[in-house]
């Protein structure tokens, strides 16, 4: 039978995990209101934008902005890959990890390197994989000009030849127990091919090329940070959910354990019991 005092112990253990565990989780449910706020108001911008590029797109030449735009032959890849710079959040950063290093053995053939966003992305990749950078100091000042600082030298990067296509890889915010694994490509950016019956009756002040040159960049920016939104606030929902559960599973540990000590205390006083009267016994019979 247990020690008493052995058992007292798990469960004062067990009941401060639990504070813990509850703790980090209404912390993570403050933290993910004001992330998917962030993210709803981000998405119809990021959609508009979108529709504003096609529209224009549709009535001018397209060789005039091809910086972005134009698919050439293949020989470098980067991928961005967000995930979080802390733990206890279930399966968050493990899916895009295997994500990853899935859709890398699917192209073997391809010649790629990886920049992380996020610590645990970053320790787990940079063992195997060729890693570019590691942007993980970005959680802590979050804004859109910090990304998209990032953003430009990746532009940057592009233009100068380095890479050839670039992908972002994260988890898009579902719900609170639901988060998604996306890889979008950033660049080249595919716009709307033009086709006979498209609507070109635009009169352009300044002309289109000039109103792309400001647009596609700030589209391709505006995904970018979109992607690290949505794995933030993907982040909170998955550690409030893995504490909830955290937090369930160790009240059930604990019922059980005061369940097993109330019967090792019974046992404990019945013997006691029975060697008092097995005392009283011999004496009667002495």
């Amino acid at each position: 039978m247990a020690n008493l005092k052995e058992i007292r112990g798990r469960i004062t253990s067990i009941s401060s995990t639990m504070q813990i565990t509850s703790a980090m989780k209404m912390v993570s449910a403050a933290k993910l209101k004001k992330a998917t706020d962030a993210i709803t108001m981000l998405r119809p911008y990021s959609e508009k934008l979108t529709e504003l590029i096609e529209n224009v797109s549709s009535g001018a030449n397209l060789e005039e902005v091809a910086t972005y735009t134009v698919a050439r032959e293949v020989k470098k890849v980067l991928y961005v890959v967000i995930t979080s710079n802390r733990g206890l959040a279930g399966a968050f950063n493990s899916s895009v990890i295997k994500f990853v290093n899935n859709d890398i053995a699917a192209g073997a053939d391809r010649n790629i390197e990886i920049l992380s966003i996020g610590k645990k992305g970053f320790d787990v990749l940079r063992k195997t994989r060729t890693i570019s950078g590691n942007e993980s100091d970005i959680y802590d000042n979050m804004s859109f000009n910090a990304v998209s600082n990032i953003s430009e030298k990746i532009m940057m990067d592009y233009r100068e030849g380095a890479y050839d296509q670039v992908f972002v890889f994260y988890n898009k915010f579902v719900n609170a127990a639901t988060q998604e694994v996306q890889k979008e490509q950033v660049l080249p950016i595919s716009l709307p091919e033009k086709t006979s019956g498209a609507n070109t009756d635009y009169i352009f002040e300044p002309s289109s090329k000039e109103i792309l040159d400001n647009l596609i960049p700030k589209a391709i920016k505006t995904q970018i940070y979109k992607a690290v939104i949505d794995s933030v606030a993907s982040e909170h929902g998955a550690r409030m959910t893995a504490m909830h559960k955290a937090t369930d599973n160790a009240q059930d540990l604990k019922n059980d354990l005061v369940i097993f000590y109330n019967k090792a205390r019974q046992a404990a006083i019945t013997g006691e019991i029975l060697e008092i009267v097995g005392g009283a016994e011999a004496l009667k019979d002495s």
